[in-house]
């Protein structure tokens, strides 16, 4: 029936596409300045990356936690550990520094050295005040001394916070516009002013300037993946260009490639500019693929026109045949290719979803245009020259062809033994993968930003939050005694963690004005008793600035609080336990009754995120993979070539799940990505060989064993070059920063040269395998559907 369908349909698109050469291409550039204007819309990923679909319950607890208490991740903080900072000039500078932060209108508050305040009661007005820690610029060592001195051991509510007693390390915090937050005002201001004052800062002092905290992570992050976006382009033009020329050794093959390639790059950011997608860590990978896709285009469109220009040196037959031989399986490939993208669309990421839309459109773009500039193009050049086409006959190609012929011939049990043995070893490899729930695993190593994330680990334990909230269910059930003893003993278990630093709320408050009540003795740095309670609450009560305080740990109907803790980069197990841990204690300490508590923040969305994103991706690497086999169903009609056609390319798979079980690659948003990106591609060379197998049984009367082995002749050459384009296109990743798409590009490379062999000796070896079952019946059914028409010399 798709015989019938398609009969007529590629020589009339052939006829077309050479009639009307000259308006296509006015169409084509007309389209591309299009979409070149819409590069305008493109903006780049300024809020931090959320995994989860709005409507997933660790979601909805999140988005209500920033409902009471505004965004979370919203604190830039810069520290020094150096005991050269505690002189006049430096710890002058140092303050001076706060205050220029400060001048910021990007700023919400800072609390440093430089206003600092200590709680104190006024015991004439019996209310508790604020006093500055320091009063004017500090002009000897001596008076520095015994600031940092009364500030190390007689202010524990700062402790961790501003200061970390044993390193004598000093931070200062910087809470930036709830409203910037996720804006590119955000980027702005710390790469235009804070990296600029911080680095005049270092030069003055000779200090080194440690900065941190979610906004400057993500902003410097941003930064590395927008530095990346060109190195990753040139790296796979310049990559691909030279297998190309190395192949065809044609520079005119190679240009014509080029400039097709380069215009689908220009669709690609195009199109992001035009549906207004953000430009993340993922759809920043869409122009190189576009590159390393589209070139396998090319190879197969250019090697079949030398070879019906070698064959009878008619320019205008081989192009109609370029058109209407390579057409058909050249779209179905790139339908196959798409297909595994398009997968992602289904998942209820948001991230996964514009990844998808935008690649599977563009991969479908590439096609249309290569399929639409190479004929045309060479329709105006004279025909290739001899030295043009000596790649055809080159003797190493014929050796590497002759010898994956003699496995299959000679070798097929050898075959089947290895590939079963790799399945065995490989799933005992599957069970090793752990899942990583990490947000800062990919990101750069070397960058100074990250060095400056293990230094805050090191001294604070961590930048990332991890927020509890506590709902008492009453209106000010937060300040109730029994309210802050359950909180206080919950605090107790967080800092029995080493993961996580010492949590910060309501109760440090309290404690602290009961140390001010007893006159800043620190001993009394606790939980007032019942007795003490009442006289120092109302003491609170009256104190404006204890008021002011409030707002930060506790909502306005004094019904909610939050406790605030930060957690070190731990794996997801590690992660999973401490969550658990927390979870019993929460459980145990607040009834269900009178409380709701419970846990978010930026380290947990990760996690939750990271583990429902895995699960959607398998489904959707299942869904690719079920989507694949109706295909091949729809074109073959047969269940048996459903199940050969799926085994060369799932094999591939499992071995590549199996090394990264061994090698310890963790299973991540970025890994994950491999399989249905390598599965959607490998499947290409399968419907490439399997095309004209079908061709060949037409032409040989269905003898099985001829068939093979002249498809595995004509097909092997084109499928090398694409392998190898691919597995060096996909190579040109791990040149990147970020360890997720070094991972990305690795895995995929490895996958594909693996698919390449599957598909040139397994899948060979299993059609063979079956000739005798086949033979065996009295009549052979003839195929349903030749995916390829053919022509009299049988050539694809």
């Amino acid at each position: 029936m798709v015989a019938k369908l398609t009969k007529g349909f590629w020589p009339k698109t052939a006829n077309i596409i050479l009639r009307n050469r000259i308006l296509i291409l006015l169409l084509i550039a007309a389209f591309t300045i299009f979409m070149g204007w819409q590069w305008q819309y493109m903006r780049f990923s300024s809020s931090q990356t959320n995994l989860l679909p709005d409507d997933h319950p660790v979601n909805i607890q999140y988005q209500d936690f920033l409902s009471k208490f505004g965004e979370e991740g919203n604190a830039v903080v810069f520290a020094v550990r150096d005991s050269a900072l505690f002189t006049p000039e430096n710890f002058n500078r140092w303050n001076k520094l706060s205050k220029q932060l400060a001048a910021f209108p990007e700023v919400e508050f800072v609390i440093s050295t430089d206003n600092l305040k200590e709680l104190i009661k006024d015991n004439e007005k019996q209310e508790f005040v604020m006093r500055p820690l320091i009063n004017g610029e500090l002009k000897t060592k001596k008076e520095i001394d015994s600031i940092t001195n009364h500030l190390f051991n007689d202010l524990p509510f700062y402790d961790n916070l501003l200061y970390n007693k044993e390193s004598k390390t000093i931070r200062t915090i910087v809470n930036l516009d709830k409203d910037i937050v996720n804006t590119s005002v955000r980027k702005d201001f710390i790469l235009q002013d804070v990296n600029k004052l911080v680095k005049k800062f270092e030069e003055e002092t000779n200090l080194d300037v440690h900065i941190s905290g979610m906004p400057y992570v993500r902003t410097m992050n941003s930064q590395n993946i927008i530095d990346e976006i060109g190195k990753f382009i040139l790296a796979a033009l310049g990559v691909t260009s030279l297998i190309f020329f190395f192949f065809f050794r044609s520079i005119r093959a190679t240009i014509i490639s080029m400039c097709v390639v380069i215009i689908g790059v220009m669709w690609a950011f195009g199109l992001l500019g035009l549906l207004q997608y953000e430009i993340t860590v993922l759809t920043a990978l869409i122009p190189p693929l576009i590159i390393v896709i589209g070139i396998p285009n090319c190879i197969f469109l250019i090697n079949k026109y030398q070879q019906e220009v070698k064959k009878h040196g008619n320019q205008a037959l081989s192009l109609q045949r370029v058109i209407s031989k390579i057409g058909n399986a050249t779209l179905m490939t790139n339908i196959t290719t798409a297909s595994g993208f398009a997968t992602f669309i289904v998942t209820d990421s948001t991230l996964l979803k514009e990844f998808g839309i935008v690649a599977s459109i563009n991969i479908l773009g590439i096609f249309v245009l290569s399929l639409l500039i190479i004929p045309i193009v060479y329709s105006f050049m004279p025909l290739p020259k001899t030295k043009h086409l000596k790649h055809l006959n080159k003797k190493w190609i014929d050796a590497f062809v002759q010898w994956m012929e003699r496995i299959v011939r000679h070798r097929r049990i050898t075959v089947y033994i290895v590939s079963i043995s790799l399945l065995v070893i490989s799933i005992i490899g599957i069970y090793q993968i752990r899942i990583s729930g990490s947000p800062i695993e990919d990101m750069p190593k070397n960058a100074e930003f990250f060095h400056d994330i293990r230094f805050f680990e090191k001294e604070f334990k961590g930048i990332m939050p991890v927020e509890i909230v506590v709902d008492t269910k009453t209106p000010k059930g937060v300040l109730k005694p029994v309210t802050l003893k359950r909180m206080n003993q919950l605090g107790e278990v967080i800092e029995e963690i080493p993961e996580l630093s010492t949590p910060v709320s309501v109760v440090n408050l309290v404690k602290y004005s009961k140390q001010a009540f007893y006159n800043g003795i620190p001993k009394y740095y606790q939980l007032p008793t019942s007795q003490e309670n009442t006289f120092i609450m109302d003491v609170a009560r009256k104190s404006g600035d204890n008021g002011d305080l409030l707002k930060s740990f506790v909502d306005s109907t004094g019904q909610t609080a939050r406790m605030t803790t930060f957690m070190r980069d731990v794996n997801t197990s590690r992660m999973e336990e401490i969550e658990q841990r927390l979870q019993e204690n929460i459980t145990k300490i607040f009834p269900a009754e009178r409380y709701n508590v419970y846990m978010t923040g930026s380290a947990l969305l990760f996690l939750k995120g990271t583990k429902y994103l895995v699960k959607n991706l398998i489904m959707s690497l299942a869904l690719a993979i079920g989507l694949i086999a109706l295909f091949m169903a729809y074109l073959f009609r047969s269940f048996r070539m459903i199940v050969i056609s799926l085994i060369p390319n799932l094999l591939p798979l499992v071995i590549t799940a199996g090394i990264m079980g061994f090698v310890g690659v963790p299973i991540k948003p970025s890994t994950i990505l491999v399989f249905s990106i390598a599965f959607g591609i490998s499947v290409d060379d399968t419907i490439h060989f399997l095309a004209k197998y079908r061709q060949e049984l037409t032409a040989n009367n269905w003898r099985i064993e001829k068939s093979v082995y002249n498809a595995l002749r004509e097909t092997g050459v084109s499928m090398f070059y694409t392998s190898i384009v691919l597995f060096f296109g996909f190579s040109v990743f791990v040149i990147s920063n970020f360890g997720g798409t070094v991972a990305l590009g690795s895995l995929v490379s490895a996958t594909l040269l693996l698919a390449m062999l599957a598909n040139l000796i397994l899948l060979p070896s299993l059609l063979l395998s079956l000739e005798k079952s086949i033979a065996n019946k009295q009549t052979l059914k003839k195929p349903q559907i030749d995916i390829l028409p053919q022509d009299e010399n049988n050539n694809q």
